[in-house]
């Protein structure tokens, strides 16, 4: 007697089965039943050239970012060779450090004794005028010229001219720190040794900049007049003209060419004259 057949029974078709989704009447001209994938389909086509290109894209970045960290590496590394095999004599040190230190403190100091010099100048009462003194024709000394005034006032005179004062014996006296007039030819050799001092000098000071440049001729012509003198940074301020900062500046570029010497050891800064060293 044969087997009986199986009796299990047929598993219910799902609803979106290629198998349901082909008795559709949805695409009736499709061969097979199967003409609603083409459109899904042609869609899939489009994604994977799209996916296709951007992977190309992301290469192609992978290669150009390989190839410059290979080139940065390589100049990191000469950049390291090079610093192990090169001297650098001009580096700042410690004592650069200090010295830097140093000259701060100084011309902070410099600056503070400036402020109260200035403050006690302010302080000071002005000095009165000189009084007048009136000479009768009897005090007078005899002269062969005539005498048409009774009475003659000796005065110190304040005007441009040569500021000098008649006393009781008709002695002309000279006014006390006048600058003398100089020649055309020390005028020319002054100006030429002024041109030498500021070739020296940073190029700023030699034209860059002509304020500057002017400044730092009236501190020369400063020195120039009397050498063999020390001076205060309040004695080349020439304000509103020359004012302290500038004259410090002007002063700190001499000192640096040692072409001036700055002592703080009587207490007060000092500014005095070297010249151009040879």
């Amino acid at each position: 007697m044969p087997p009986n057949p199986p009796q299990t029974p047929l598993r219910r078709l799902s609803q979106g089965s290629l198998f349901r989704l082909s008795r559709s009447g949805a695409y009736p001209d499709a061969p097979h039943g199967l003409g609603f994938l083409e459109p899904a389909l042609a869609e899939l086509v489009d994604e994977a050239e799209a996916l296709q290109t951007n992977v190309e894209g992301l290469k192609s970045l992978g290669d150009a970012l390989g190839t410059f960290n290979e080139s940065f590496a390589s100049w990191l590394y000469v950049m390291n060779m090079n610093a192990l095999t090169t001297d650098w004599p001009q580096a700042p040190s410690q004592a650069s450090f200090m010295l830097a230190a140093r000259r701060a403190e100084e011309d902070a100091r410099a600056a503070l004794e400036a402020i109260r010099a200035a403050e006690e100048a302010a302080r000071r009462p002005p000095t009165p005028p000189e009084p007048t003194r009136t000479l009768e024709r009897s005090e007078l000394p005899t002269t062969d010229g005539p005498t048409e005034a009774s009475t003659i006032t000796a005065a110190s005179g304040a005007g441009s001219g040569a500021g000098a004062g008649a006393k009781a014996g008709g002695v002309v006296k000279k006014k006390v720190g006048a600058k003398p007039k100089m020649t055309a030819k020390e005028k020319r050799e002054r100006g030429l040794e002024v041109e030498r001092l500021l070739s020296a000098l940073p190029l700023e000071f030699r034209g860059n900049e002509p304020t500057l440049r002017r400044h730092m001729e009236m501190v020369i012509e400063k020195f120039l007049d009397r050498p063999d003198e020390g001076f205060n940074i309040v004695a080349f301020v020439k304000p509103p003209d020359l004012n302290q900062a500038r004259a410090n500046k002007c002063l700190i570029a001499l000192v640096n060419r040692k072409i001036v010497r700055k002592d703080n050891s009587t207490g007060s800064v000092l500014y005095h004259w070297n010249g151009l060293p040879q």
